[in-house]
């Protein structure tokens, strides 16, 4: 009996103790599972404040960013509208520029068409001025050089007769073969009556007073319409383009120191220069 409960309390003891080992590894490995959880949760909190401090650091970029950000967007609408502004004002300035442009391009083709009439009315003039030149000096090839002289000069034609060709010593009265001169001229003057025609009393510098003459103006103003008289009532030149104009002594053309100078001092000019009403038009356009 005695026997059997002593090994019956032995294996109650065993259990006992195998009971307490499985304990004791449980228990142990609760510990070792503890001791593992809390350096996990160690380690999670340190990874937890470093995301948070990454986190304030994205904040903070993010801040600073976004800052920039608005920055770079109000530089950029300043920067669009300056451009705009400057791109309006070149385009307004090329406009205006156009415009002139256009306006000169306009300004120089007119110019250049009243050249051109102006050019085409000068060559007339000229061609006139020519053919006339030959026409008078073809009328007047039997006379003297010592009577009368044809030349031309700054685009009018002088016809000079001497006062030895038209008038006795202090006279108005034109002798016979003056008044045949003047009807010479005559014929080419009235055919062509696209002219004016300035008739000029000169003489020399050797004073006259006599009961019809005060001075030398006298006497050359009376000359000078004796010669138109003659040319429009004798041989029916238009009075419309005859001017007569008397000169006096003012206009030389040889000393009056000498009795020579003096004889040619003495002299009726003949004028004729063309019609420049076309070019005066032209000009005033």
């Amino acid at each position: 009996m005695r026997k059997i409960l002593t090994l019956g309390l032995i294996g109650i003891i065993g259990l006992s103790l195998s009971s307490c080992l499985v304990a004791k590894k449980k228990y142990d490995a609760e510990v070792a599972a503890k001791n593992k959880l809390i350096k996990e949760k160690r380690r999670l909190q340190a990874d937890k404040r470093n995301l948070q401090k990454q986190v304030t650091g994205l904040k903070s970029d993010t801040t600073r960013l976004g800052k920039e950000l608005r920055d770079l967007k109000a530089k950029y609408a300043a920067l669009s509208q300056s451009s705009k502004l400057t791109t309006n004002e070149l385009r307004n300035k090329l406009n205006a520029r156009e415009k002139e442009l256009q306006r000169k391009e306009k300004l120089l083709a007119d110019r250049e068409s009243v050249v051109k009439k102006l050019q085409d009315a000068i060559n007339r003039k000229d061609k006139l001025l020519k053919n006339l030149l030959s026409k008078v000096q073809n009328a007047l090839k039997n006379f003297n050089p010592d009577e009368l002289t044809v030349t031309s000069k700054n685009g009018k034609i002088y016809v000079s007769l001497s006062e030895k060709l038209l008038f006795k010593s202090g006279r108005t009265d034109v002798d016979r073969k003056g008044k045949r001169a003047l009807g010479k001229l005559a014929e080419v003057l009235k055919k062509n009556q696209d002219i004016d025609i300035q008739i000029e009393g000169h003489t020399d510098s050797i004073p006259i007073r006599t009961a019809k003459f005060k001075d030398n103006w006298d006497l050359s103003v009376l000359r000078a319409t004796s010669i138109v008289r003659i040319l429009t009532v004798d041989y029916e030149v238009d009075p419309k383009i005859l001017t007569p104009a008397g000169k006096g002594e003012g206009f030389p053309v040889a000393s009056n120191k000498n009795k020579e100078g003096r004889a040619r001092n003495r002299r009726i000019e003949i004028v004729l220069s063309p019609k420049l009403e076309e070019l005066l038009k032209l000009l005033e356009n």
